[in-house]
């Protein structure tokens, strides 16, 4: 049961995604988590980095779309920015919310990625879903109330998972 919360991959950031690997690997689509992910939870727009980093998605032929429990309305800020599609609201880690960003995707459990920066919401909501997942260090640690007190359980699995050796 706690495999469930282990991630495929680690990595430090989006940034350090072996792309070309992934893309060798038959991975077609990314669902990608918004809230330190892709942009600091506090923050309302997007950096020149992600940009060059999607574009780079796009190089590979992999298509990306933001999945968070935000509210439409910052998802959609942020999406607009990037010109990607989104599923707001999703209610993480249950399946349905993946099983409808794999639709807006159109790729296949075994050629989609999840990428989060979250165990309890990206991780393990990505591995009950039948997905690949990567696991990213947040962004900032501005975080809500809740996401705060799971980072704490989150560091207790985190020691248990590096024992059974994820890597990068």
């Amino acid at each position: 049961m706690l495999k469930k919360f282990f991630p495929d991959h680690y990595y430090e950031s989006i940034y350090d995604i072996d792309l070309f690997h992934l893309r060798e690997d038959g991975i077609k689509g990314f669902i990608l988590d918004l809230d330190n992910t892709i942009v600091a939870r506090n923050s309302s727009t997007v950096s020149d980095d992600l940009k060059h980093w999607l574009d780079l998605l796009k190089e590979h032929d992999i298509e990306a779309c933001i999945l968070s429990n935000n509210w439409k309305q910052r998802v959609s800020s942020i999406a607009e920015q990037v010109e990607l599609p989104l599923v707001a609201r999703a209610a993480k880690p249950r399946k349905g919310a993946f099983k409808r960003a794999l639709d807006v995707l159109g790729t296949g459990k075994e050629e989609t990625v999840v990428v989060g920066d979250q165990i309890f919401t990206d991780v393990f909501g990505g591995n009950i879903a039948g997905l690949r997942t990567i696991l990213v260090m947040p962004m900032s640690n501005h975080d809500g109330i809740h996401t705060k007190f799971l980072r704490h359980l989150e560091r207790l699995v985190m020691k248990r998972w590096q024992k059974c050796g994820v890597q990068g």
